[in-house]
């Protein structure tokens, strides 16, 4: 009898997949998977969407930050959890797999592919605008338009966006060590300067731009949070490299967590110190809003080159981190047979999946070099947001179904965080616009299809079972198909 739709993987059969010919290699420590985690959260989000954020919640913006992070806090506990437990590529796709069975396993991970590999092609796009505010500033000169902008915005296309996709691209393909390695490079600059600028905020601080605090009410500091999350979006990309840690037990949870901490620490200092020297309205106007700060509203046109610099390099690792999470997610899927196996070939010369990582490099480059950033930050939030919420599930279905499994960390009073975590999770989606939610619902409509005439029946899970002769060489064979 074949497996239903809602069957399960086991935890050690998904654990097995790791290992044998083609295996992903484990080159990852816990201060390179927190630098990961850092990477991936500071960049679009602080350098832009700041902006976005102080439009509608004005100086109260600094308190969705904080509403923001603490609906994260909850939902990385959860996170951290599971992926002690089950350190296999593929993240929140593979705890589903493995706790609410293949359907809702496929819904998360067509889901993440959309959150990932839009948010790749939008944070690319911040990039490009960025690039253009620091040559704008440091030397006076801007790229055309028409290389610089997506036809939405008056231009052509996005030359810098598809340059920075590209360049990351290889530097995946190369291999997840030196790609950790120029990570943690480019997490010690962005860091500076957001010291720099914090620094330089708080010396020309001035506290008239905190009145009224809160002009559109508790509703606008909500509505802002909606949009602000776009700015933690990244912790969850540590538990992609599950399968890549030296010791995931241990790393991944304190890389989930410490990264959070480290990054809503500099958020609240630097959205502070950017309100004592500009107004909300001179960072909503702007496309690089800290870098407005500093030049219009401290009148240091100096400090905001500087700035522009420390923007394209923290965009720069966040592109890396995103897209490095975006390609083991597909890995994972390729792997189970959900998705064409043959595109889970690790190569053997650089121990990454090469060929995957150039197809997806060159599909997500044309995507960043015709879509404007403001169109789909809502689209990648609500994507994250329902990943959340079958997180903090899976986690309370896994204690049921499996108590005595063994787990290296805990989420303390489970269930009662793993269901603040949710309602957190859903209160948020609700403020999202309808026309987001469209979008997210036909992009799931279409994931349907493609899983009931390619998924259901290519599913390894099913076919094992269709398949029980030949148990000595099965590992072989499955090696050679998958990887």
């Amino acid at each position: 009898m074949k497996p239903g739709i809602f069957a399960v993987r086991d935890v050690s059969s998904l654990i097995t997949d790791t290992t044998g010919e083609g295996q992903l290699k484990r080159a990852v420590g816990a201060t390179q998977l927190t630098a990961m985690g850092v990477g991936a959260i500071i960049g679009t989000g602080i350098f832009v969407v700041i902006g976005k954020g102080a439009a509608l919640a004005g100086p109260a913006v600094i308190l969705s930050f904080v509403l923001a992070a603490v609906a994260c806090a909850f939902s990385a506990l959860s996170y951290a959890e599971l992926a002690s437990t089950i350190p296999v590529s593929g993240s929140a796709y593979t705890y589903a797999y493995a706790t609410l069975g293949e359907l809702v396993a496929w819904i998360i991970g067509w889901d993440l592919i959309l959150e990932y590999g839009v948010s790749v092609a939008a944070i690319a796009v911040g990039w490009g605008g960025n690039l253009n505010a620091f040559l704008d500033s440091a030397f006076g000169v801007a790229l055309p338009d028409a290389i610089a902008k997506s036809p939405e915005d008056g231009g052509v296309f996005n030359l810098p966006a598809v340059f920075i996709v590209l360049a990351i691209t290889l530097l995946l393909v190369r291999g997840v060590s030196e790609s950790a390695r120029v990570n943690l490079i480019m997490v010690g600059i962005k860091l500076l300067v957001l010291v720099f600028f914090i620094v330089v905020a708080f010396a020309n601080f001035s506290t008239r731009n905190f009145q009224p605090f809160a002009p559109e009410g508790v509703d606008g500091v909500t509505s802002a949070a909606a949009i602000i999350f776009f700015a933690y979006i990244g912790f969850d990309a540590v538990s992609t490299g599950s399968e890549e840690a030296r010791n995931p037990a241990k790393d991944l949870p304190l890389a989930i967590l410490g990264s959070l901490i480290i990054c809503t620490f500099f958020y609240v200092l630097t959205v502070a110190g950017a309100l004592g020297i500009a107004t909300p309205e001179q960072m909503a106007e702007s496309d690089a809003p800290l870098a407005a700060a500093l030049d219009q509203g401290a009148g240091m046109s100096w400090a905001a080159a500087i700035l522009a610099l420390g923007a394209v390099v923290a965009i720069t690792s966040v592109v890396l981190v995103i897209f490095y999470g975006q390609t083991r997610i597909f890995f994972a899927m390729c792997r189970d047979g959900l998705l064409p196996r043959r595109l889970a070939k690790v190569n053997t010369r650089f121990g990454t999946p090469a060929r995957l990582t150039i197809g997806l490099g060159v599909l997500i480059a044309i995507l960043a070099a015709l879509v404007p950033l403001g169109t789909i930050v809502e689209l990648v939030n609500i994507g994250t947001l329902f990943a959340f919420v079958l997180v903090n599930i899976g986690v309370i279905v896994l204690r049921r179904t499996r108590p005595d499994m063994p787990r290296p960390y805990r989420v303390p009073w489970s269930p009662l965080l793993p269901i603040i975590g949710i309602l957190f999770a859903v209160y948020l989606m609700t403020d999202l616009p309808l026309d987001t939610w469209i979008r997210f619902i036909a992009w799931l409509a279409v994931g349907m299809l493609i899983y009931a005439f390619y998924g259901y029946r290519h599913s390894r899970l099913r076919q094992a079972a269709t398949t029980p002769a030949d148990p000595p060489q099965r590992p072989e064979t499955r090696g050679e198909e998958q990887l």
